[in-house]
């Protein structure tokens, strides 16, 4: 038996949980029993987020992490620690205030005065323009003007008939004297555009967050947190101390703080600068590049995407620098790890605004890939139409089609992640979120392949607006007790898709580049198109196509993964260097697909004719229309397994061990079942693993065209994990049940109440005689806790082999019969095996229900989803099998 499967089905998997576990600077006796009722919810580590303790790095923080690491020492669990006090990471618990202005945060901004000649004599009050009021100040060479340092002034030659830019550029920053400038107008209409860099742009959320383009500021960051915490347990650094985790660190240099269309070409809005930035300009762009820099702001023609190109390829370089890779170089030189995400919603991963400017270099110094959902980002059914959240509506085809991937692609193609990703979890829902579908989210992201998870969170004061559902709330959440079922299902797969390699057919082109030089796709576009027909694929950026990726046997190798076809998205432009690697590939043997065109120039607008040319001539290249890609790669048999039929919300995950397959598959629709034939490309026994029950069944499988085809039927919220292997052959499994005759209950149902904090201590309600919503008008409208329904039925048929199948459950279910427990079940579909415990005659059923909290606590983020009913609604049905 697989090594792997071997420790799940033992109970020797490892943890990968490590939920987000909020200090107020609570007493010691609250803290010790947190930590506890993390341990015994099936959780092996805790990340400590310090964002409401009164006394970050203060004598009672230290006092309240002692405590946590000699709980965490004494239980064998792992501590990560949150890197600052305030969110987003960056304010470096308050130090960059006192730091030498040269650490601060730096901005290009942009202002511009229209004029008219010809003019002679004219004069322009520049500093009055820039707001300061203070005569300017001559330092080190550099003209200024108030706090803002000049960089250049030119004048761009606007066309008389509408306004718009001309190549005519004329540089007049030498004709500033003293905050004026004087210059003799030239005949016809001319704008002037005044650069500067000041320290006054970007958030007043962030004002006093560190530069992550600078990389002494960012070392403010780590004297003031990392070696703070080193200090203190350096002996625990790489034992129990784990590592740190940075929260959403990004430029923020947009006022609309989450602007997630914030990018080069946004007017009035300042830019991201360092100290670094001209010489590295001068070398991208040549010595007259200050000419050049009103084109962050202004369209005027193909230069403008050349220079706009050069910035955001500068300044993502120096954020992967600078700040992630010095901190990940830090940690990994003490022994501990680094992780996190940067924000992504929205496609701002390869943006400015509240963005790091390109995921996979802002990312890559971590040692986990991450990534975030949060705030109703990720919506069942929601996957084509945008969903109305707080703070906007979504772009619900990035969020189900593109943000888990994205993630899981860096973490399969950088080899210090070791195939890890993780994902934090469930916060900002409301309560509103109960384990159901905390379920389907869990299942969203093992299914494409991440496979550590950080719940946000698990405890906060019960009353605590900030960023319900919290798993224990001080004991009131009452689905609290059912919490180590959905743990014990995601550490059983989470270790199943670790430590081995990831199948997928195809590898899709990162978008950035292309979106900052011209008109360009969206990567998850041709990845929604190849998911909704089961063709896995993943993202690949340029950088390590051009760095590390090879071609064998016409297939493309990046680490651990291969890939049969690549993938490019429509890109008006792409860098010079990459439209050259996509010739080489193809001469190499690999299939490109370019989607609905190939390239027009490059990026930097050098010379790729020649390379273009041979792209759209060569035998391994196709230009494919978007809604024809899926079946371009089916006919080409670029694929890994075959769907009967068409479901576009089936999703797949193919992972190999030595001697081991492991395929996992889920129903992401709401409502509708799915019931089709799968192929299989092995040959042999395949067996079903229920990660709830830890158990094994083997299934009825047949040989078909070089597979081995396998009927699915998945409910909605249902997955399945199909195994396969050497090791498994002969394996002792339960055999796969069929369905006989059914008996559906339509007795009458007693019916008690007990809230949470009372539990398992019930009160009498009354008698049903029908099943209904218990939280409808005239019943408990505002109940919060769980439901007792008990009735009696009479079993006629001979064997005691059954299934119990309960209907519509809201929505976490436990099962008595007999008074022996059944099961439990948190999600549909709600069926529990009840072999052994039912028997001819009369049974004695009891079913308890537990809601969520959104029923006494109607927050403000619950506001935002449809709220279900409670309580059993059935029908309930006893099925023979």
């Amino acid at each position: 038996m697989s090594n792997r499967l071997k420790e799940v089905l033992e109970g020797q998997e490892q943890n990968y949980i490590l939920p987000f576990l909020w200090q107020h600077g609570e007493e010691e006796q609250v803290i010790r029993e947190e930590i506890a009722r993390v341990h015994e919810a099936g959780i092996g580590a805790v990340c400590i987020e310090a964002r409401p303790h009164p006394d970050f790095l203060g004598p009672k923080w230290w006092t309240d992490m002692d405590i946590i690491m000699e709980e965490a020492r004494n239980r064998g669990m792992k501590v990560w620690l949150l890197d600052d006090d305030h969110f987003p990471t960056g304010h470096a618990a308050g130090k960059v205030k006192d730091a030498p202005e040269e650490l601060h945060r730096k901005f290009l901004g942009e202002r511009y005065i229209d004029t008219i000649g010809p003019a002679q004599g004219t004069s322009l009050l520049l500093d009055t323009l820039l707001m300061r009021g203070l005569r300017p100040t001559i330092s080190d060479g550099q003209k200024a003007i108030g706090k803002n340092k000049l960089i250049s002034v030119v004048a761009v030659r606007r066309n008389p008939s509408d306004g718009t830019l001309l190549s005519d550029c004329i540089d007049i920053t030498e004709f500033v004297h003293d905050g004026i400038l004087y210059w003799d107008i030239p005949e016809g209409y001319w704008r002037v555009f005044i650069i500067s860099e000041n320290k006054d742009g970007g958030s007043q959320q962030q004002e006093d967050h560190l530069n992550p383009l600078d990389r002494g500021s960012v070392r403010i960051l780590i004297d003031a947190v990392y070696e703070a915490v080193y200090e203190r347990y350096k002996a625990d650094f790489g034992k129990t101390f784990a590592g740190f985790f940075s929260d959403e660190p990004g430029f923020y240099n947009d006022k609309t703080t989450f602007d997630f269309h914030s990018k080069p070409g946004k007017k009035g809005v300042p830019l991201p600068w360092s100290s670094e930035m001209p010489a590295l300009l001068e070398e991208a762009l040549g010595e007259d590049y200050r000419k050049l820099l009103y084109l962050l702001w202004h369209d005027a023609g193909e230069q403008t995407h050349i220079v706009r190109y050069t910035y955001m390829n500068i300044v993502s370089k120096l954020y992967a620098e600078n700040f992630c890779s010095q901190i990940g170089e830090w940690c990994r030189s003490r022994g501990v790890e680094y992780i996190g995400h940067v924000l992504e919603d929205n496609n701002v991963h390869a943006r400015l605004g509240p963005g790091p400017g390109h995921f996979f270099r802002s990312m890559w110094g971590q040692d986990m890939s991450g990534l975030d959902v949060v705030l109703w980002q990720i919506v069942p059914g929601f996957d084509e139409l945008s969903f109305s959240k707080p703070g906007g509506d979504t772009d619900s085809e990035f969020f189900h089609y593109g943000l888990a991937k994205l993630g899981v692609s860096l973490g399969h193609i950088d080899p210090k992640k070791q195939g890890r990703t993780m994902c934090e979890v469930y916060g900002a829902y409301g309560w509103a979120e109960g384990l159901k579908l905390m379920k389907w989210i869990t299942d969203h992201m093992l299914v494409r392949g991440v496979n550590y998870f950080v719940p946000h969170a698990f405890t906060q004061k019960d009353s605590d607006p900030d960023c319900p559902p919290h798993m224990y709330a001080g004991g009131k959440n009452p689905q609290y007790r059912y919490y180590k079922h959905l743990n014990q299902y995601m550490n059983r797969i989470s270790h199943l898709i670790s430590g081995g390699r990831h199948v997928a057919s195809a590898a899709v082109v990162y978008h950035a580049e292309a979106e900052w030089s011209g008109e360009a796709m969206l990567f998850q576009r041709p990845m929604k198109n190849l998911m909704q027909h089961q063709i896995d694929c993943e993202v690949v950026p340029v950088d390590v196509l051009l760095d590390s990726a090879s071609v064998i046997d016409s297939k493309l190798y990046v680490n651990q993964e291969d890939y049969d076809c690549l993938i490019v998205p429509y890109a008006e432009a792409l860098p010079d260097a990459m439209i050259r690697r996509l010739t080489q590939l193809a001469d190499q043997g690999l299939a490109l697909r370019f989607v609905d065109g190939l390239p027009l120039r490059s990026s930097e607008g050098r010379e790729v004719s020649a390379e273009l040319s041979s792209l759209a001539d060569h035998r391994n290249v196709k230009v494919v229309a978007l809604d024809k890609l899926a079946q371009e790669l089916l006919a080409d048999g670029h694929y890994d397994i075959t769907v009967e039929k068409h479901e576009p919300y089936l999703r797949n995950y193919h992972y190999v061990h030595d001697g081991l397959d492991v395929f996992m598959f889920f129903n992401e629709h709401p409502h509708q079942t799915i019931r089709t034939k799968i192929g299989l490309p092995i040959q042999g026994e395949v067996y079903a693993y229920n990660a709830f029950q830890n158990q094994l069944t083997l299934l009825n499988a047949t040989k078909e065209e070089g597979a081995t085809a396998v009927q699915l039927e998945l409910h909605p919220y249902e997955s399945i994990v199909l195994l396969h292997g050497a090791d498994l052959e002969g394996y002792a499994a339960l055999p796969q049940y069929e369905v006989g005759s059914e008996l559906e209950l339509k007795g009458k149902w007693t019916v008690a109440i007990s809230e949470a904090e009372h539990y398992p201590h019930f009160k009498e309600w009354g008698e049903l005689t029908a099943l209904t919503n218990m939280s409808a008008p005239g019943r408990l409208p505002r109940f919060t806790g769980t439901f007792r329904y008990e009735t009696e039925f009479e079993w006629n048929e001979s064997g005691n082999q059954a299934l119990l199948d309960l209907g519509e459950v809201y929505e976490t279910a436990e099962v008595w019969i007999n008074g022996e427990e059944a099961g439990v079940r948190i999600c549909p579909p709600y069926r529990i095996e009840i072999d052994g415990l039912i028997k001819k005659g009369k049974n004695k059923l009891v079913i308890e229900v537990t809601n969520t909290l959104v029923k006494e606590q109607p927050d403000f983020l619950s506001a935002y989803a449809q709220q279900e009913p409670s309580g059993l609604i059935g029908p309930v049905r006893v099925i023979r099998l």
